[in-house]
């Protein structure tokens, strides 16, 4: 699972547009983004791909307005078992609302071998490239304010026996991964059909990703 991450910079706009054909938000955005931060997020709309700002922690339309953060607070990730029948889920995926959220890199949790300690580990494209995190997301209008309201979840994986990815959480949890989509399927994960998008949903290959894998110190403090 992924709980927080750095967004793409503006001054990366030049990846967007060459990778997916679309221009980054002409607006600010936090550098380390969390649950219902606002981050830029692509997606396919009425035949055009998109790059808008949107929550992190997928809303439904029918959540009522004071609830929005404290349920986006556990819905950030989307389990790919579960989410065709999942309440939150559900109908952004069976209309195949598939999203990609750009970013430098993600951060997991690191533990040494006792299970006690961790430090929060930036993972990475081995390439330097941003990560184009596979997603689902929502769209509605705000029926008082009037706001459009984007929202995405990224979807996760098992990788428990990734030779990279399940060096992360705790030593006995079960390890997750969200799913970055290689640059050769970034517009196929976008108009996927859910048999095409079941076929992306994978892991990265070895050696796709990186980070600093050097087990936690006293000096490292945890925000896991």
């Amino acid at each position: 699972m992924c709980s927080n991450f750095e967004p793409i910079k503006l001054s990366q706009s030049s990846w967007a547009k060459e990778k997916l054909g679309c221009e980054l938000p002409q607006v600010e955005w936090k550098p380390h983004v969390f649950s219902y931060y606002l981050a830029p997020f692509v997606f396919f709309e009425d035949g055009v791909v998109r790059c808008e700002l949107g929550h992190f922690g997928l809303i439904p339309p029918w959540t009522d307005p004071e609830e929005r953060a404290a349920l986006a607070q556990k819905t950030y990730n989307a389990r790919t078992e579960t989410v065709e029948i999942r309440k939150s889920y559900k109908a952004p995926w069976k209309r195949r609302k598939f999203g990609l959220v750009l970013a430098d890199c993600f951060y997991e949790p690191l533990y040494d071998r006792s299970g006690k300690q961790s430090k929060p580990t930036a993972i990475s494209r081995s390439d330097g490239e941003p990560t184009a995190i596979a997603s689902i997301w929502e769209s509605f209008t705000d029926q008082v304010t009037g706001e459009i309201i984007r929202s995405f979840s990224m979807l996760t994986v098992n990788a428990d026996t990734h030779p990279f990815m399940s060096h992360f959480h705790k030593p006995d949890d079960e390890k997750r991964s969200v799913v970055v989509v290689e640059n050769a399927n970034l517009h196929h994960w976008l108009n996927a059909t859910h048999e095409e998008a079941r076929d992306i949903l994978k892991l990265s290959p070895d050696g796709y990703l990186d980070a600093d894998l050097s087990e936690p110190n006293s000096n490292q403090l945890s925000i896991f």
